[in-house]
C-alpha cells in the first residue's frame, strides 16, 4: 500500500504557493446526520507521523492524530445539515461543507487540494482535484482524519438522544440493523428524507 506524501504540496510551494490546504469530506453515504468536511494546512516542518487515509486507521489512532493536527496545523471543519442535504442534494451539500471548511481557515490558502474529481461550485480558491487524494496527499489524508473524527463524534452524541439506531457504531450508514431500526422505531429529525430507504418508509407511512 502506498503511503501519502507531500509531493503535491511541495510542487505547489515551488510554484510560489505559500499555503496549501488539503480538503476532504465524510458522510455522503449515511441515511442520517450531516455531511462533514475538513480543510487542513500542514506546517511542512511539523507533520505528524502516520497520516493516512482515515479508513486505514483505527478510531483510537484517528483521534490521536486529529488532536495532534489541531495543535500543529491550521484546521477547519465545515458541515451541511440534513435540511440542506434534502434541499440541494448530497453532492452539492458535500461541496457546501468543503466551502465552509476552507472559509474557516486562519490563513487564506493559495491552493486547495480537493479529494475526488470535482471542484465545488463557487469555490474562490485556486483548486486542484486528486482522485483518491486521501491515499496520495498528506494534507488530504489529514483532512480525511479530522473530518471523520468530527462527524463520528456528532453521530455518537446524536446516538445518546436517539438510542436504538446504532449511530454510535454505524455513524448513520445504512447497516442492516440501522435499516431495521428505521422500520421499527420510525424516522428521526436527523434522517435524510431524500434518501431512498428513508423516503420509502415515509411514503409507506403516508399511504
Amino acid at each position: 500500500m502506498t503511503e501519502p506524501d507531500y509531493s503535491y504540496e511541495q510542487h505547489a510551494h515551488e510554484s510560489g504557493a505559500r499555503f496549501v490546504a488539503g480538503v476532504d469530506e465524510v458522510g455522503r453515504g449515511p441515511l442520517a446526520g450531516p455531511v462533514t468536511a475538513a480543510a487542513v494546512i500542514l506546517d511542512p516542518q511539523n507533520i505528524p507521523d502516520g497520516l493516512q487515509d482515515s479508513k486505514q486507521l483505527t478510531a483510537k489512532r484517528r483521534k490521536v492524530l486529529s488532536d495532534l493536527l489541531q495543535g500543529c496545523a491550521d484546521v477547519s471543519i465545515g458541515h451541511a445539515d440534513v435540511d440542506e442535504i434534502d434541499d440541494i442534494n448530497i453532492l452539492r451539500a458535500s461541496h457546501l461543507a468543503m466551502q465552509r471548511a476552507l472559509a474557516g481557515l486562519r490563513q487564506v490558502p493559495d491552493l486547495a487540494l480537493i479529494d475526488g474529481n470535482m471542484i465545488p461550485r463557487g469555490l474562490n480558491v485556486p483548486s486542484q482535484t486528486i482522485i483518491k487524494g486521501d491515499t496520495i496527499s498528506l494534507s488530504i489524508a489529514a483532512a480525511s482524519i479530522v473530518a471523520k473524527v468530527a462527524r463520528d463524534q456528532i453521530m455518537w452524541d446524536l446516538a445518546q438522544q436517539y438510542p436504538g439506531y446504532g449511530w454510535e457504531t454505524n455513524a448513520g450508514y445504512p447497516t442492516k440493523s440501522h435499516k431495521a431500526a428505521l422500520r421499527n422505531l420510525g424516522i428521526t429529525p436527523h434522517h435524510r428524507r431524500s434518501f431512498k430507504p428513508v423516503h420509502n418508509i415515509l411514503y409507506q407511512e403516508n399511504n
